[in-house]
């Protein structure tokens, strides 16, 4: 059994720990099942079993709500541990309607978060495009007023969920300024006359991706969420909230992975004894352990953080997701390399988490970015500060 000690750190309720033991309990009985040889069917099935059993509410938050980051989190971690489709297709849920849920009108709300929070919707985040992945502020896709709508032109691409998503939000420039500030966030429902799917993507751990094009492509003007020009802000609001939930979902693959080393070193025999009563052995499930706590205490922090009324966790949570994620890398690797020839093996759970979790370094800010993030706000800091 995974640990759970971590549970009683003062970052969480009792709330909380029951969450856990009850989706845990879920987990072990629902999701066994599934087939992922077709992703998109996968993903359909997994969306609409967290709906009806109840996981997906805490996806989103309507009026007076709020999204609880710590809640968020656990589930990510604990649906990471034991299918990493399930996470993807609980976190999809969240980040794709998390403009929605923060800054969405009433009756935005009203229409969507019914539907994904209960599973009867499929929801994307479309702000990549292939000349800006990190760097938001070039987006280059357009919104364009025209009496009572605005018109869609432009491209996005690498956007997961892209081809089965019933509704996507998406941002697009709207002119009011160069960079950041010309940028807006709309509500777009899939299906609508100029709006294609043009590529499906296939990556080395299968989920949907898609590029999409927009040609013309004609929404009300109700589709905007907030303000005109607030686009940028909207989208790192969102990302600061979801961030720390991926590093919670690299958390639950070096958990499983620990768990997965763990079996292994006890059972297989080496002359005649345990692999584990090898010190050198013993040295790469002890660096397995810091790694995973410290992990652990950089997520909670920032999840507790954002819970308990800061405006922005920007620092936490690039700090939480660049040193979880890149040690989970390590993690993983450590269990392969445990594992010997049947490390690598297709089929083994260990050489599935090798795939899952390389994407995380990459994805909503690559490792990369957010030391840049964290140095930034170091410096301005300490300028601060003189």
């Amino acid at each position: 059994m995974a640990d759970r000690s971590f549970l009683d750190w003062p970052f969480f309720e009792a709330c909380h720990k029951k969450l856990v033991e009850a989706l845990d309990d879920w987990a072990s009985s629902e999701l066994g099942g599934i087939d992922h040889g077709d992703v998109d069917v996968a993903c359909r099935e997994l969306v609409r079993r967290l709906g009806e059993g109840g996981w997906l509410k805490h996806s989103g938050a309507e009026g007076e709500e709020r999204l609880d980051v710590r809640s968020l989190c656990l589930i990510r971690e604990t649906l990471a541990r034991h299918d990493g489709l399930a996470d993807f297709a609980f976190a999809m849920q969240g980040l794709g309607t998390g403009a929605i849920s923060l800054f969405g009108s009433a009756a935005q709300q009203a229409e969507w978060l019914s539907l994904t929070r209960n599973g009867k919707a499929i929801a994307a985040f479309a702000l990549t495009e292939p000349q800006s992945g990190s760097d938001v502020a070039n987006a280059t896709m357009t919104a364009v007023e025209d009496g009572d709508s605005f018109v869609l032109n432009g491209e996005k691409t690498w956007i997961s969920n892209g081809g089965i998503a019933d509704v996507y939000t998406l941002f697009a420039r709207t002119g009011e300024a160069e960079g950041a500030k010309g940028l807006s966030a709309f509500v777009v429902p899939a299906g609508i006359a100029g709006f294609d799917v043009t590529e499906r993507l296939q990556v080395m751990a299968p989920h949907p991706l898609a590029t999409l094009r927009f040609n013309d492509c004609r929404i009300p003007k109700s589709a905007l969420i907030g303000a005109r020009g607030a686009g940028f802000k909207i989208a790192m609001s969102v990302l600061d909230v979801f961030r720390a939930t991926v590093a919670a979902a690299a958390l639950g693959f070096a958990r499983r992975a620990l768990d997965e080393a763990l079996a292994r070193v006890g059972t297989r025999q080496v002359q005649g004894a345990p692999l584990f009563d090898l010190q050198m052995v013993q040295g790469h499930i002890a660096d397995m352990a810091v790694d995973i706590d410290a992990s652990a205490l950089l997520i909670y922090r920032a999840a507790w953080a954002k819970d308990s009324g800061a405006a922005r966790v920007t620092r936490e949570a690039a700090m939480a997701k660049l040193f979880s994620t890149d040690q989970a890398q390590l993690v993983i690797d450590r269990s392969v390399q445990l594992h010997g020839g049947d490390g690598v093996r297709h089929g083994q759970k260990v050489e599935e988490l090798y795939r899952d979790i390389r994407a995380l370094r990459i994805y909503e800010g690559a490792s990369d970015v957010q030391r840049v993030v964290i140095a930034r706000q170091t410096m301005g800091d300490f300028l601060g500060g003189t």
